[in-house]
């Protein structure tokens, strides 16, 4: 992928015949294309990441093990939030696989499977709108969560926002969109907070009623009225860190 990749080291391709090409990507890692076969090293220390000809297995919610934990500190390297690498293919995880899958426009299963170790492979990461300091994203083309740190990404969460769906609350008829636009952390509850629409847990609010907050169901498309879902997990360590504390900027574009 030309996105990610910055050189090639060398190359034996000619033009009748496929030979050896070894690049390096933005992030370090090194992908040997061989009559074929795909293989992904680590910078470093060169350790076999991924091989199209002895891939991994398919891992999936519930599993355990060392293969789950390579999984873990591999979407870390990539930006996307999984929480500890404890070798558990809990819904962190599978929220990460959601992230990536969505930036690499493949099918959203939240497994390992053949599409989505390929894009693991790719490096596959989001590009953030550039921005100064610290604030919180929202991309409502790929439906994610970009946190920035000084200046630079420094997260990313699957999310699932506004659905388009038409419903009514308290008599009154809604488009369940999440607005566009510059916004500021105005309030916040931690704790839950039983709405009208559902229940939000440890809610931060940026406009109106819409807020970022935790919830058990997070999809990986668009359904909820029009508040910006993040898995419980995920509100939990952005309330532990203190990401979006009060008045922070939250940009939906």
């Amino acid at each position: 992928s030309e996105q990610f990749t910055t050189h090639v080291l060398f190359s034996t391709r000619t033009g009748g015949h496929p030979g050896a090409r070894l690049v390096m990507q933005r992030n370090g890692d090194l992908v040997l294309a061989n009559s074929g076969t795909l293989e992904l090293y680590s910078r470093g220390r060169g350790r076999l990441l991924w091989s199209s000809a002895k891939p991994l297995p398919l891992l999936s919610y519930g599993d355990r093990g060392s293969a789950v934990t390579a999984l873990q500190r591999r979407l870390t390297a990539l930006g996307y939030w999984t929480g500890p690498a404890d070798g558990y293919f809990g819904d962190a995880t599978r929220q990460a696989l959601y992230a990536l899958e969505k930036v690499a426009g493949i099918a959203r299963t939240g497994t390992l499977d053949p599409a989505t170790r390929q894009a693991l492979a790719r490096g596959e990461q989001v590009r953030a709108r550039p921005a100064a300091g610290n604030l919180v994203e929202v991309d409502l083309e790929q439906d994610l969560v970009l946190i920035i740190r000084h200046g630079h990404l420094a997260w990313v969460l699957n999310t699932s926002t506004g659905g388009g769906y038409t419903y009514t609350s308290q008599g009154v008829t809604s488009v369940a969109i999440t607005p566009k636009g510059i916004y500021h952390v105005y309030g916040q509850i931690d704790g839950v907070d039983v709405a009208p629409l559902g229940t939000l847990w440890r809610p931060k609010f940026f406009t109106d009623g819409d807020a970022i907050h935790g919830d058990s169901y997070v999809p990986p498309y668009p359904v909820s009225h029009g508040c910006v879902r993040v898995s419980i997990e995920a509100i939990n360590w952005i309330w532990a860190n203190n990401f979006i504390p009060l008045g922070s900027k939250v940009w939906v574009y």
